[in-house]
C-alpha cells in the first residue's frame, strides 16, 4: 500500500481524499494556490505545498509544479480528484515515468475514452449500444451534410475533445448545419485547441443516467448501479439521485451489464463512470466514459452498504483485486450541489466572504464541503462550495429530509443555490420523478423572499 499520497486538487474533493487517507493510515500532501491558503484541505493534510498563484494554469494545471511538490515530499502516489488534471493523459504518463502511481486511468485509457469519437468506436466494437451517428471524426462540412441526411434531423454536433457542453450544437434543420458547424469548431478550438467534430442523432428529451463501475488490474470489473443526473443547466449537473425514479430492474440489469462490458473490453483499472442517454421508451445509448471519480459519487456510497469509493480507488491503484460483485441500491439518496451563485439572477457567480455558515445535521444528512464562516470564496475556480447528501429509506422520505436540511442550511455573505434546491424539492414534476435533461428550460424561480 502507498505510504504518502499527494492530492493534485483543491476544495471539497481534496478534503474528501485526505480523510480517507487518514483512515487508511496513509500520509497526505495538499497542494494549493495562494488563493486557497485558508482552505480546509490545506489545514487538514499532513503536509501542504504552495504550487503557484491563483490562476489554474499557473497552479492546479501546472504539471511541473505538482511533480516538484510530489518529489520534495516523497509522495509515492498522486490522486487527481475530478476536474483539473484528472483526465489528462500527459499527466498520467509523466507520473508513470517518474515512478509515482497515478490513482486514475493510464494515459492510453484516458486517450481512448477521452476522445469521444474513438470511445464510441470502441464501445460499438464491444457491443455496447451507441447513438446512431458518424464513424469517427468528420473531415468536412460536406461529409457532415451527408451524415445528417442519412441519420435524419435533429442531429447533435460534438467536439471530440469536448466537455462541459463546449463545442456542442443541436441542429434541427439542414439550413442551420453550416453555421452550427463553424460555431462549434471555433468554440472547440478555443476551448481545447482541437476542432475535430463528430455527429450523433439528437435524442430528444432524454434522461442522463450513469453507471458507477470499478475495474482492477486483472481486467475484472463490477458495477455499483446507477445515478440519475438529468437535472442540468447548460450541461452542468445541479442535483443527482439514486436509484433513478425512471429505473426498472430489467433496465438496471441491462445498463449495468453494458457498463461492465464497456469496462472489461478495455481492461479498465480504477473507478469510472459510464454515462448513458435513456429515451422515453427506455432505450439506452452510450454517451461517454469518465475515467475518474465523479462529483456525485457520495450518493452511490450512501445506498450500497456505505462503500467508500475513494478507498476502493486507492486499493485498485495499489493492485488489490476487487471481489467482482455487482451492488444494488438498498436506500434512496439525493445530492444537491451548493454553488456560490445567485439563482435569482441567472445563476451569476457570487464569490466573496462567508459571514455565517450553519451546516444542517441529523439522521441521514451528509455535508461534503471545504468552506466555513470567515472563509473567502475565490473567484478563480468552479463555484461549487458544498454537496448536501441526504439518505433515507424511500424517495419520498429523502425529499422531505432534503427540504428540512436545506431549511437548516444557512450561508450568509454570498449568494448560494440553496433557495433553488429548496424550490426544486417542492416542484410537482420533480416530486413525481417526471423530469428529463430539458427540465431546467421550463423551471422558473419563484420571487425571492427577503424575510
Amino acid at each position: 500500500m502507498f505510504k504518502k499520497i499527494l492530492i493534485a486538487n483543491r476544495g471539497e474533493i481534496a478534503l474528501r481524499v485526505i480523510r480517507t487517507c487518514r483512515e487508511m493510515g496513509i500520509q497526505s500532501v495538499a497542494v494549493y494556490s495562494t488563493a486557497d491558503a485558508e482552505s480546509l484541505h490545506v489545514k487538514f493534510a499532513d503536509e501542504a505545498v504552495c504550487i503557484g498563484p491563483p490562476s489554474s494554469t499557473e497552479s492546479y494545471l501546472k504539471i511541473s509544479n505538482i511533480m516538484a511538490a510530489a518529489e520534495i515530499t516523497n509522495a509515492d502516489a498522486i490522486h487527481p480528484g475530478y476536474g483539473f488534471l484528472a483526465e489528462n493523459a500527459r499527466f498520467s504518463n509523466i507520473c508513470e515515468e517518474h515512478g509515482i502511481k497515478f490513482i486514475g486511468a493510464s494515459a492510453d485509457m484516458i486517450n481512448l475514452m477521452g476522445d469521444k469519437a474513438s470511445a464510441i468506436a470502441t464501445m460499438k466494437k464491444a457491443g455496447v449500444p451507441t447513438i446512431p451517428g458518424s464513424d469517427g471524426i468528420i473531415p468536412t462540412i460536406k461529409n457532415a451534410e451527408k451524415i445528417a441526411d442519412k441519420i435524419g434531423y435533429p442531429v447533435m454536433l460534438k467536439a471530440t475533445a469536448g466537455g462541459g457542453g463546449k463545442g456542442m450544437r443541436a441542429v434541427w434543420k439542414p439550413e442551420d448545419l453550416q453555421n452550427a458547424w463553424e460555431a462549434a469548431r471555433q468554440e472547440a478550438k478555443a476551448g481545447f485547441d482541437n476542432d475535430d467534430m463528430y455527429m450523433e442523432k439528437l435524442i430528444e428529451e432524454p434522461r442522463h443516467i450513469e453507471i458507477q463501475i470499478i475495474g482492477d488490474s486483472t481486467g475484472k470489473a463490477c458495477h455499483l448501479s446507477e445515478r440519475d443526473c438529468s437535472i442540468q443547466r447548460r450541461h452542468q449537473k445541479l442535483t443527482e439521485e439514486t436509484p433513478s425514479p425512471f429505473m426498472t430492474e430489467s433496465l438496471r440489469e441491462r445498463m449495468g451489464e453494458a457498463a461492465v462490458k464497456a469496462s472489461e473490453s478495455i481492461n479498465y483499472e480504477g473507478v469510472g463512470t459510464v454515462e448513458f442517454l435513456v429515451d422515453k421508451n427506455r432505450n439506452f445509448y452510450f454517451m461517454e466514459m469518465n475515467t475518474r471519480i465523479q462529483v456525485e459519487h457520495p450518493i452511490t456510497e450512501q445506498v450500497i452498504s456505505n462503500f467508500d469509493l475513494v478507498r476502493e480507488q486507492i486499493k485498485a491503484a495499489a493492485g488489490i483485486p476487487i471481489l467482482g460483485i455487482n451492488y444494488f441500491p438498498t436506500q434512496h439518496s439525493i445530492e444537491c450541489r451548493i454553488n456560490a451563485e445567485d439563482p435569482y439572477n441567472d445563476f451569476r457567480p457570487s464569490p466573496g466572504y462567508i459571514e455565517t455558515f450553519h451546516a444542517p445535521g441529523g439522521h441521514g444528512v451528509r455535508l461534503d464541503t471545504h468552506v466555513y464562516a470567515g472563509y473567502t470564496i475565490p473567484p478563480n475556480y468552479d463555484s461549487m462550495i458544498a454537496k448536501l447528501i441526504i439518505t433515507a429509506q424511500t424517495r419520498e422520505e429523502a425529499i422531505n429530509k432534503m427540504k428540512r436540511a436545506l431549511d437548516e442550511f444557512v450561508i450568509e455573505g454570498v449568494k448560494t443555490t440553496i433557495p433553488f434546491h429548496r424550490q426544486l424539492m417542492d416542484n410537482a414534476d420533480y416530486i413525481a420523478g417526471n423530469y428529463t435533461t430539458k427540465f431546467m428550460e421550463d423551471f422558473v424561480m419563484n420571487p425571492e423572499n427577503n424575510e
